[in-house]
């Protein structure tokens, strides 16, 4: 072959395998020798060489005798939020170190039917709280654009690991924004979609009324290969999974954009918004017109209110999930305490960062006795206005646009100590999180420095498809997403 395996897509690598010009196990192969010469990333937390060659003697095997599944040999890197039979499951905390599971998640089941081959475990922000990975207790993850900036959190191992052709796909979650923003900053393609349509069954629980896992890669084409392989019903194992069949997300990709509304949220272009990144924005908003779509005002009035709403709502629902983590059954234990509750407090004292810690006492606070009715439930109420404003809005429009995040990637330790830059942030993807709405980022050109600036697109519910042909139609006039860091 006369181009490089790390440089082929999903779709292109799956179509060479079947055509036998690589065989999986070369592929497997090359993309382990890349993320061991890549380690200065911190993208990966775990490998098992053995387990990784075995998954790709079995998928040639299926290639040889015609059985095997649509992405037969594809390699495939896991966020460490998604448990694993093959691979430690850490969530980047210290409180998981050395964990094993005795089962994987679905989504990890779904995509290994489909004949994906795992190449390892990503690193990502501990329990996935955070917007820079910088949180994990194995070190930070470097931007490959320049590695003295953030990659984006939580799944910033991830995005590193699909710029840096580490990997050509991988899984994220996004829970506020998790997905979308290290997409953006790291130039790549991911996408959210509907609460509910990929399983959380074996997703190590941040927030359990936000989180949905969803796939990262190169293009808007992957990233519909995909989601199609990890979508669908779960409900014997997840209560909140969504009875609805899978879909085939590539079929609609190709579809014209002629008379699409697009609604331009006034929220989202405030004085917030660095002139570098709305230029992208509007960039790529203007190709969309000339590909036939129009661009209509709308407004989402309770945008600003989004943050302090999710950081109520999600660390409430953390503090409930992490109280499992107690040094009892599983994980961490403190080696020296007197009873049962000094063995708690060590426990978790020790196996808990900062961040963590910091969700917890917040979560907890505003859901007890005297607090619960003044911040929890008025969070509630608002989130429930939040996702009404998105209903009128699409009274107007059928696909939102905006930014992903008011600035490019900051740099390491530029926000300092200070929690709340990260928390601001968020403010343009915690509203469609919070409604429960699909989103996606898409490449949409470059801000200051030469790093990338990524292109918001919301949608209504179980409007994924929709999303993922105006993605791809605007990767088929625009580079942006093709384009890689040096030295990679």
């Amino acid at each position: 072959m006369t181009t490089a395996l790390h440089d082929l897509s999903v779709a292109a690598l799956a179509a060479s395998l079947r055509r036998r010009e690589v065989s999986a196990v070369e592929v497997a192969q090359h993309f382990l020798a890349r993320a061991h010469s890549h380690q200065d990333l911190g993208a990966y937390l775990a490998l098992n060489e053995d387990a990784t060659l075995a998954q790709a003697r079995a998928a040639d095997a299926q290639l040889a005798d015609g059985s095997a599944g649509p992405l037969a040999g594809v390699p495939l890197a896991h966020k460490d939020i998604f448990v694993t039979k093959d691979f430690p499951s850490t969530a980047g905390s210290k409180m998981l170190d050395g964990y094993r599971s005795p089962f994987d998640a679905t989504v990890v089941r779904k995509l290994a039917e489909a004949g994906m081959v795992t190449t390892g475990k990503l690193n990502c922000d501990e329990f996935a709280m955070g917007s820079a990975n910088v949180n994990s207790a194995y070190g930070k993850v470097l931007n490959p654009w320049d590695r003295s900036r953030v990659p984006g959190g939580s799944s910033g191992g991830s995005a590193a690991a699909v710029a840096a052709r580490l990997v050509p796909a991988a899984t994220g979650t996004d829970t506020g924004g998790s997905i979308r923003q290290p997409a953006s900053f790291c130039g790549i393609t991911g996408i959210k979609p509907t609460y509910g349509r990929a399983s959380r069954y074996g997703m190590i629980a941040f927030a359990s009324s936000l989180d949905q896992a969803g796939p990262m890669a190169r293009s808007a084409e992957d990233c519909a290969l995909l989601l199609s392989a990890m979508c669908g019903p779960d409900l014997d194992r997840d209560s909140t999974s969504l009875d609805m069949p899978a879909e085939d997300y590539s079929h609609h990709l190709n579809d014209s954009l002629d008379g699409l509304r697009i609604g331009i949220p006034k929220e989202f272009f405030g004085p917030g918004l660095s002139d570098d990144v709305r230029a992208a924005v509007d960039g790529a908003l203007k190709t969309y017109e000339q590909l036939g779509a129009k661009l209509v005002e709308i407004s989402l009035p309770r945008t600003e209110l989004s943050i302090p709403v999710y950081y109520i709502i999600a660390p409430a629902e953390a503090s409930s999930n992490l109280s499992r983590f107690d040094g009892v059954k599983f994980g961490h234990r403190a080696q020296n305490y007197t009873d049962l509750v000094d063995m708690y407090k060590k426990t978790r004292a020790e196996g808990f960062g900062d961040e963590v810690k910091r969700r917890i006492m917040i979560g907890t606070y505003v859901l007890s006795h005297g607090y619960y009715d003044a911040y929890y439930l008025q969070a509630q109420k608002i989130r429930r206005m939040i996702a009404d404003d998105f209903q009128q809005a699409f009274q107007q429009c059928d696909v939102i646009a905006g930014p992903v995040a008011p600035t490019v990637a900051w740099t390491l330790g530029g926000h300092g100590n200070d929690p709340l830059a990260d928390y601001l942030a968020d403010i343009f993807t915690l509203p469609a999180s919070l409604a429960g709405l699909p989103g996606m980022s898409v490449p949409a050109g470059f801000g200051a420095g030469g790093l990338p600036v990524g292109l918001q697109l919301i949608g209504n519910y179980f409007s994924e498809s929709r999303l993922l042909n105006m993605a791809h139609r605007l990767q088929q006039v625009t580079d942006f997403h093709s384009r890689q860091p040096e030295g990679v």
